[in-house]
């Protein structure tokens, strides 16, 4: 089904809206909610004021502003934007104005998208519940004493409180598509290299994604292929045409193969719901005219363990450039080694502190080997694993998250228990496949659950075929 994006886009470039009045409906919101769910760190609406009228200025003279003119679009605040505040929920860069816009920023503006804010997030991405902000938590919209997921948790929150139509987040380990799970909205994590990184604050590069959020499939699939595409100024940025993600959404399943991923389906600590309306949403693909069967990806079972030591290895050498020196916060001390370490140590949260310590150990002589260098050989596994399994299958299906949104402050004290919230979004990221998370049906106190269709990679026109068809049989759904 097609979305609000796509129709407000279609008013405005008819003329039967304007980007303006799209613009205050959507302000207004926020003015009336945001107080309570924190889902923006930094609303720019005086700049999306002067775009939207230059959309309506393009409409009057006959000229089209793009494929999402007068559409508000909220961003991740790890998401460079010129002269706008860019912190990643962190102390050590609050107040910093970048001076260049992230590529995905230029390609929205050149579609005609109004930006309307930087959203919450876990301090550099680094979390599951956006609870690590360094400027306080944000709040689900379908229940305010309960987290919106993470680390992607201020944009989640923001499209399904409907302060913006759509919203853009970063996806290192499924901080795109486990908050879309928990707050009952579409995320999706491209292909690695599909949507330029440049701009987007580095976390774990060789995971970082930029993905798309939405309430309706057919909206994420807009906005997704709006930011996808080469760019020179990204050397992991792939060459060649990109896949339309939108381009099959109305075929339906029939005569696809999907495999319902065994090892993701039963994960240790998965809600019996989670597991439940899982196998609902197989039935629903398999009445739908899809061959369902279940298949199994062994080493999948490994992606938490190599994930915890990729990342924070990756993130330890990425945030060594926040020294004091260069740009960001400075904390002055006696001499330069004091300087350092108080710069970082009041800059950095707990939560960064960890990994960045989890990561320089794991990377350390004489450890290198036995850590970093084995869960790079398992990620090759998995690799190896998920591509075995699209020989015979055109999709798999999995859960997004174990469960529903959990109570603010539940998890914080054991990091353990916050990381198992990524057993089932991580895998894809190792193997740089892409995903999308789709509402389907909620668990036994009437929370957002949501299932993920899992493609190869560049696989996002059939990955995208299949969630259109799930979003159309999940419970509630009229049809």
């Amino acid at each position: 089904m097609n979305g609000p994006a796509l129709a407000a886009a279609a008013a405005v470039r008819g003329g039967e809206r304007s980007a303006r009045e799209v613009l205050d409906e959507h302000l207004a919101r926020v003015e009336e909610r945001d107080g309570e769910l924190h889902a923006f760190l930094n609303l720019t609406a005086g700049a999306a004021r002067e775009a939207a009228g230059r959309v309506d200025e393009a409409v009057a003279a006959g000229i089209d502003p793009g494929p999402l003119a007068g559409v508000p679009v909220a961003l991740k605040d790890n998401l460079c934007t010129r002269g706008v505040a860019t912190t990643c929920g962190s102390r050590i860069l609050e107040g910093w104005l970048p001076p260049y816009d992230a590529t995905v920023v230029r390609r929205l503006a050149a579609a005609g998208a109004l930006i309307v804010g930087k959203t919450n997030l876990d301090e550099f991405a680094m979390g599951s519940s956006t609870e690590s902000s360094a400027f306080g938590p944000t709040r689900n919209p379908v229940d305010p004493s309960r987290v919106p997921g993470g680390s992607s948790g201020g944009s989640a929150a923001a499209v399904a409180a409907g302060f913006a139509l759509l919203a853009l987040g970063s996806d290192t380990g499924g901080s795109v598509r486990q908050p879309a799970a928990l707050c009952g909205v579409v995320g999706a994590k491209p292909t690695y290299g599909l949507v330029s990184r440049y701009g987007l604050i580095a976390f774990a590069s060789s995971l970082d994604q930029i993905g798309p959020f939405a309430t309706t499939v057919a909206d994420a699939a807009l906005l997704l292929d709006v930011v996808s595409g080469h760019d020179p100024a990204d050397s992991t940025s792939l060459a060649g045409a990109a896949p339309r993600a939108s381009e099959a959404l109305g075929r339906g399943v029939e005569g696809l193969a999907v495999g319902l991923v065994s090892e993701l389906a039963s994960a240790e600590g998965l809600d019996p719901r989670s597991a439940a309306r899982t196998r609902e949403a197989a039935d629903a693909l398999a009445g739908a005219g899809a061959k369902v069967e279940e298949v199994s990806v062994p080493a999948a079972v490994y992606g938490l363990s190599a994930y915890y030591l990729i990342a924070p290895a990756e993130a330890s050498s990425n945030l060594a450039r926040y020294d004091g020196v260069r740009y960001g916060r400075r904390v002055d001390g006696a001499d330069i080694t004091e300087m350092y370490l108080r710069t970082r140590s009041e800059g950095f949260g707990a939560e960064v502190k960890r990994r960045i310590m989890l990561g320089t150990y794991a990377l350390s002589a004489g450890y290198y080997d036995a850590y970093y260098g084995k869960a790079q050989r398992v990620r090759t596994l998995i690799a190896r694993d998920f591509e075995a399994a699209y020989q015979r299958f055109d999709a798999l299906l999995a859960p997004t998250a174990p469960g529903g949104a959990f109570p603010l402050g539940s998890k914080t004290s054991d990091p353990l228990l916050m990381y198992a919230n990524d057993v089932c979004t991580i895998p894809s990221n190792l193997a740089g496949h892409p995903a999308v998370s789709v509402p389907f049906g909620t668990d036994d106190a009437g929370l957002p659950l949501g299932v993920q269709v899992l493609g190869p990679a560049l696989g996002e026109t059939v990955v995208f075929q299949v969630a259109a068809a799930l979003e159309a049989a999940a419970p509630g759904v009229s049809r």
